[in-house]
């Protein structure tokens, strides 16, 4: 984790790489169609196409390393709305990772690991207290 928030700093504080999030993609679309994609608007420095831990299926996003800011912000321009293997993707920067991530469970549930969030006595669940 110290490395993924080290690698972070270095994309906020040097103007040099912007790192690009890629969405909606079909699961045939490969590491090498993205570079090759990406690369029309200039140096390329990685891609990363998650997958699923258990599965290995991809997820449907992506994320691509540019080589300057102004290369990445014209890919960005150039890509966003573009079909690739008959899906529209979405192309926008990079959030930085917060974290907060709750470890695999379906989300941040309000605090509770289950359940939850269902209103009214049906007799399930825990009893009000008073």
């Amino acid at each position: 984790m110290c490395v993924a928030r080290t690698r972070i700093t270095q994309f906020k504080e040097g103007d040099n790489n912007m790192r690009i999030y890629v969405g909606s993609l079909s699961y045939e679309v490969t590491e090498e169609d993205l570079r090759q994609e990406f690369r029309a608007f200039g140096e390329v420095t990685s891609v990363s196409v998650i997958t699923d831990k258990i599965s290995g299926r991809p997820k449907g996003f992506a994320f691509v390393e540019m080589a300057s800011k102004s290369e990445g912000e014209a890919a960005i321009t150039g890509l966003n709305g573009k079909a690739i293997k008959e899906r529209t993707i979405v192309v926008n920067e990079a959030r930085p990772r917060t974290d907060n991530r709750s470890g695999g469970s379906y989300g941040d549930r309000r605090g509770s690991s289950y359940g939850g969030g269902r209103g009214g006595g049906s007799g399930r669940g825990r009893q009000r207290r008073y």
